[in-house]
């Protein structure tokens, strides 16, 4: 049985594939069309899914897609006769809903085909539970999803046990904590889709002085839940443009005049950042964490599990997630390493699995799950491939000051890079399968030395070029977690933020933000035994057990092809680019 997941006409569009119960291929598809978060019909995404599972899209069994047109129609009809929004909102979202419900038409015309395989809706929110819950390893957990609207619910709790998931509860529009997030986003001057992460990033250097007048804006319920104070919002009435279709994803702003009175001036994306604007994300991020553990502990009390499946875009929250333990009863918890709507692609699929009973194993069994411990899912590329490709472009590659080797043991080639980290060397590192989700996990990533109180400076120097008070993460071996953070757990997806124990801090600065944290990746022997044994390499040599890890990329997607990896190391300062075992280095 072979099962085709899509998140479609959303931002960060993606597919993936299942095939006889196992997940082989993943990913979005800013990856090939090159623009961040694109937000359409994923077909490149679709046509690598089908190279990697050796199907056509006619061989296809089922179309899983996360949406499900026509859900909550009565709540959609009262909100409309209580609140009468915008004609041309209205107009926008039901041009969306169509796009979501004629996927099969659309793909029957791009494709050429007549679809003989079934088509399944699957409503936003279970799809994104199922991206957790299905692929983790728990028998049983609470569940939630939160983001900012899918299917008209902004939040979804539940309970899954075996193979299946029920939702018990749900926000409705207009209330919603990602609306609420994404609006502050834009009042502090960042207005891309997706620039909720600057937010979390500059909270540190705040206080939470504006703590009481975000409480005017969310308002927390007796149940857990939540209520928007709706005079400082214009999604839900007004003419607020949004763009879904074959492009970068845009939103209008989310927030009304009301919010300036409560709050002053808002910043424009060119003017200077004061202390006001570090207090007022400060603020946003303490009650967005108000809001969050009172889900989460009004979720336990209805279900006392020590497990939580957590997905949805306000799931990439990894400071208010790296604060779970400390602040609700729950003891393990699993976060996809696609937590937003991309990750729905994966979630109706293995719903899809699910629901029609799973797949026949070899030994006569019966799967109805897939398992998901790493986030290795997309193109890999040979190092035939990789030569070829070199050797293409030697001239060019030797005219920008560049010795080529190729390094045929794997061990050389680990002492060879952690040589050059600990060097103070910036390395574009590129290895087997490009990961899923937005995180770079040791495969298409920038590695430095943690240990460099300047390598913040030189990277954004070299290559980033990006905000100041962005801090850089770190990949640390498994093993050494506790020594190193005052939490132990597994972290492989990135997704958390924990304090680094005070000893350490001083020993690398540059991946300690300034309130003492750091958002780190548990690297595993298991699922990743090239990058462990680098680190391993490096530790050997540095006594540090982990390395800065940044995404390969330049103010771009990641890098997903050998070309976009050459050609991002040589338009930018980067001193050294390993592919496979190929071996540039800057003279």
């Amino acid at each position: 049985m072979t099962i085709l997941g899509l998140n479609a006409y959303h931002g960060d569009s993606a597919a993936c594939l299942i095939k006889d119960g196992q997940l082989v291929a993943a990913a979005e598809e800013e990856r090939f069309r090159r623009i961040k978060h694109w937000a359409g019909l994923p077909t490149n995404a679709i046509d690598y899914c089908l190279r990697e599972g050796a199907v056509s899209l006619g061989d296809v069994d089922h179309i899983a897609i996360n949406r499900k047109p026509g859900v909550n129609n009565l709540r959609r009809l009262a909100f409309v006769l209580r609140h009468w929004p915008d004609p041309r909102l209205m107009m926008q979202k039901v041009r969306n809903i169509r796009s979501a419900s004629s996927v099969n038409e659309t793909l029957e015309r791009v494709y050429q085909i007549s679809l003989r395989t079934r088509i399944h809706h699957v409503e936003h929110h279970l799809a994104h539970l199922a991206s957790a819950f299905l692929v983790s390893r728990f028998e049983e957990a609470a569940c939630i999803s939160i983001d900012g609207f899918g299917d008209f619910a902004s939040t979804a709790m539940g309970f899954g046990r075996g193979s299946g998931i029920e939702i018990e509860q749900r926000v409705y529009f207009p209330h919603s904590l990602g609306i609420f997030y994404s609006a502050m986003t834009q009042f502090i001057g960042f207005p891309n889709f997706g620039d909720e992460y600057k937010v979390m990033g500059l909270a540190p250097l705040g206080e939470p002085r504006y703590l009481d007048k975000m409480r005017e804006l969310v308002g927390l319920q007796a149940d857990g839940t939540f209520r928007l104070n709706l005079k400082y919002f214009r999604h839900h009435t007004d003419n607020v443009s949004y763009s879904w279709n074959d492009c970068a994803p845009e939103v209008g702003i989310l927030y009304t005049d009301k919010l300036i009175e409560l709050l002053g001036p808002a910043r424009g994306e060119r003017d200077p950042l004061e202390q006001r604007h570090k207090d007022v994300a400060r603020s946003a991020q303490a009650m967005y964490e108000e809001a969050f553990f009172a889900l989460l502990n009004a979720l336990h009390r209805k279900h006392p599990s020590s497990n939580l499946a957590l997905a949805g875009g306000c799931a990439m929250n990894s400071v208010a997630n790296g604060k779970v333990y400390l602040r609700t009863p729950f003891r393990k918890m699993y976060l996809p390493a696609a937590a937003g709507d991309a990750g729905g692609a994966i979630g109706a699929a293995a719903y899809v699995l699910s629901d029609a009973g799973g797949q026949r194993t070899e030994d006569g069994g019966q799967t109805a799950r897939i398992h998901l411990d790493d986030a290795y899912s997309g193109p890999q590329f040979s190092n035939e491939e990789i030569g070829k490709l070199i050797e293409s472009r030697k001239e060019e590659i030797r005219n920008s000051s560049c010795d080529i080797s190729r390094v045929l043991d794997q061990n050389d080639l680990c002492r060879r890079t952690s040589a050059a980290i600990a060097d103070g060397k910036v390395i574009g590192w590129f290895q087997g399968r490009m990961e899923w989700g937005p995180r770079a996990l040791g495969n298409r990533s920038i590695l430095c030395d943690p240990r460099r109180s300047d390598m913040k400076e030189i990277l954004n120097a070299k290559i980033k070029r990006r905000e100041s008070f962005r801090p850089f993460a770190p990949s640390i071996l498994r093993e050494s977690v506790a020594e190193w953070f005052e939490q132990d757990d597994d972290v492989p997806f990135m997704m958390e933020v924990f304090q680094i124990r005070a000893e350490k801090r001083a020993l690398i600065p540059a991946v300690t933000h300034v309130d003492g944290s750091g958002r780190l990746q548990t690297v595993h022997r298991e699922t990743n035994p090239l990058y462990h044994q680098l680190i391993t390499t490096f530790h050997e040599l540095t006594r540090v057990p982990l390395v800065l890890n940044t995404s390969f990329n330049e103010n771009e997607p990641v890098v997903c092809r050998p070309e976009e990896a050459l050609d991002c190391f040589l338009r930018t300062k980067m001193d050294t680019l390993v592919m496979g075992n190929w071996f540039l280095e800057r003279k």
